[in-house]
């Protein structure tokens, strides 16, 4: 759960989809805004809300309790915050309001540098909503509505396609300068 909600100065795990889409779009524009400080950005929704409501809740469901830590790799301007954790395995909450759930490419790339950045496991904890859980958050965690995915480390993609493109990111954010849209690859 995050407690900053101050986005600035940092490129953090659940920001990779942007940081490894295209930098020529309003998307972007917005994005590099914020990290310079020049904007800020309070969007959410009521599935968000419900969603940051259930995650230590799941987490107790399942019997985690170290939770909430944050990692800072300064040179790279990267931080990653933690849903929970244990001595090897990462646990990274996500709910959902469909019939199944789906490891999307963003959570895939989210997962990729929360694995890189702390050197352990990771596993997707899905919760499926109900209509009654929006608004309801006092409801308690059904079991039969978690679910498991692990995500399998891709070094090769962290080290040859995500950390080029965060090194740079990194190098304009430190000197304030708006990145080169050719460079994105």
């Amino acid at each position: 759960m995050i407690h900053n909600h101050d986005r600035s100065g940092w490129i953090g795990a659940s920001d990779t989809y942007t940081v490894m889409g295209r930098w020529d779009t309003k998307t972007f524009e917005k994005f590099w805004h914020v990290k310079l400080g020049l904007d800020t950005s309070h969007f959410e929704t009521n599935a968000m809300k419900t969603g940051t409501a259930f995650e230590h809740k799941i987490l107790d469901a399942i019997g985690v309790t170290r939770r909430d830590r944050q990692i800072r790799r300064r040179g790279l301007r990267l931080r990653v915050n933690l849903d929970g954790e244990d001595h090897d395995t990462i646990y990274e909450v996500k709910t959902y309001g469909k019939d199944s759930f789906q490891i999307s490419k963003a959570y895939w790339m989210q997962a990729q540098v929360e694995m890189y950045a702390t050197g352990k496991n990771l596993q997707i904890v899905a919760y499926r909503l109900e209509a009654e859980d929006y608004g309801n958050w006092l409801r308690p965690i059904a079991p039969e509505r978690l679910s498991f995915h692990p995500v399998e480390y891709d070094g090769i993609w962290v080290e040859e396609k995500y950390l080029p493109r965060l090194r740079y990111l990194a190098e304009c954010l430190r000197e304030g300068r708006w990145p080169r849209a050719d460079l994105n690859g």
